[in-house]
This record gives structure tokens, sequence and C-alpha cells, in this order.
């Protein structure tokens, strides 16, 4: 299998942040850039756009991304979405799952490619574990609903071979560059595209006592989950301002 056109859209997970690259736009790269730069050894032609922007949530992304998606005329499309909303105190997860699903069958519609995504398990995570229950309500949605259209479906949620430690960036809310490795070789695997992508090694970390374990948990909240709350409260997004990072399609490096 081949592919000539592919657009990915979402939040930050299909943006890339959390995998640094200031020679890119948005100072980012991510793993659709490395699924992109795979795909085009199997084309000269090849073409790829990313409309993803960091913080978006689930509703926005169908409103604001899907249709300029749909006007690049892919033969691939990635969306993935939901991770903003299901942190969110309240949620209607099945009202949710029925935006996602008018948005995915506008994708399909169009005879392309359509990749999915689970959100991975919270539970991972002892800060997020509240919200697993809600997640994987949601992420049974997203397995109806690919089944409904015959999207492909990448299940971050059964990802559970890695430690938060050693895939997550310094903000334990996005991936870092292992991470984002990790997701590439998963969706040119379920694509059944032949590639050369390994694992990046692991970083060593150090063992942290029970006491330095808090301490760095307790530093992790001032810097990092503090403001993201700050900014849920004020109605403000770390996306405010940010332009997507490959509007149109073009070749890949």
């Amino acid at each position: 299998m081949t592919f000539q056109r592919y657009v990915a859209i979402g939040d930050s997970f299909t943006e890339g942040v959390g995998d640094p690259d200031p020679t890119r736009p948005n100072g980012c790269r991510g793993w659709a850039d490395r699924v992109a730069e795979a795909l085009a050894l199997h084309s000269p032609e090849f073409g790829y756009a990313n409309l993803a922007i960091r913080g978006r949530k689930l509703p926005a992304i169908i409103e604001e991304q899907v249709g300029p998606a749909i006007d690049l005329a892919p033969d691939l499309i990635s969306i993935h979405g939901g991770g903003n909303d299901v942190l969110r105190p309240k949620v209607d997860v099945d009202a949710l799952a029925a935006t996602y699903d008018e948005g995915v069958g506008r994708l399909t519609a169009t005879g392309a490619r359509v990749v999915m995504f689970t959100v991975a398990d919270p539970g991972m995570n002892p800060v997020m574990k509240l919200i697993r229950g809600r997640t994987a309500i949601f992420n049974e949605w997203v397995r109806e609903i690919a089944e409904k259209h015959d999207a492909t479906v990448v299940d971050c949620w059964r990802m559970r071979d890695w430690k938060v430690a050693e895939v997550m960036d310094v903000d334990r809310l996005h991936l870092n560059p292992v991470g984002h490795q990790m997701i590439a070789i998963a969706v040119l695997d379920r694509l059944r595209i032949a590639h050369d992508l390994q694992p990046l090694a692991v970083p060593v970390l150090p063992e942290l006592a029970r006491r330095a374990q808090r301490q760095a948990d307790l530093e992790w909240a001032r810097s990092h989950f503090v403001p993201w709350v700050h900014r849920r409260i004020t109605g403000r997004s770390s996306g405010d301002g940010v332009e997507p990072k490959r509007p149109g399609l073009s070749p890949i490096g």
C-alpha cells in the first residue's frame, strides 16, 4: 500500500509537541512528520500537510480542520482528538462521540484511508487516574466509530509496555521523541507500510527515593499542572495564536 497525499489533523499529539526541532514549523517534529518521512520514500510525488493545533478540543478539531483537510483531497488522513476533552471536570462523552462520528463519516466518505487513535491509558500517570473511567468509555466509542466507518485504529490505550518517565516529556502530558517514534512505528505497522524505523534508546533515569519522588511531583505540579489548570479556568488555551505548521500539501525532507 502506498499513499500520495497525507493530511494529519488533531491536537498537540499530532502537532508533535514534546518532540522539539527548531528547524521545523512550530518548532516540533512529532510522530506524524516521522510517518510522512517514511511514506515519502515510497513515492516521489508525496505531499504532506499537518493542520493540528495544540490544545484543541474535539469539537473544534471537527469544525476547524475536517473541511480544510477534505479540500486537500488526501488519500490518507489521520485524526486524533478527545484527550483535551476528557481532561475537563465535566464532559458529555456520548455527545462527544456523536460529534466524532459525524466528522469521521465526512472523512471516510472521501474514499481516503482514515487512521484514528484511542487515548492513552491515564492510569499510567498517578495524577490522571481520576479520568480513567471516562477515558475508557470514550475509547470504546472510538473503536465503534472506526468499525462503523472502516477506519484504522491505533490503540494507544493498550500500549502499556512503557513507563511514563521513558516516553513522556517533562510536562507528563506530551510524548517525548521516544514516544513519538513509537507512535510512528505503530501507525506504519497498522497500515502495513514497509519502513526501517526502530525504537529510540530510552534514557537511563535515576531511581528516586520516595521523598525525592514526592518533591519531583510537587515541582511538576507547580511548573506544569497548575498553569494548565489556570488556562482552563481563564478560558485560554496553549494553542491560542498558534497556526497549523503545514497548512498545505508539500514534500517533506
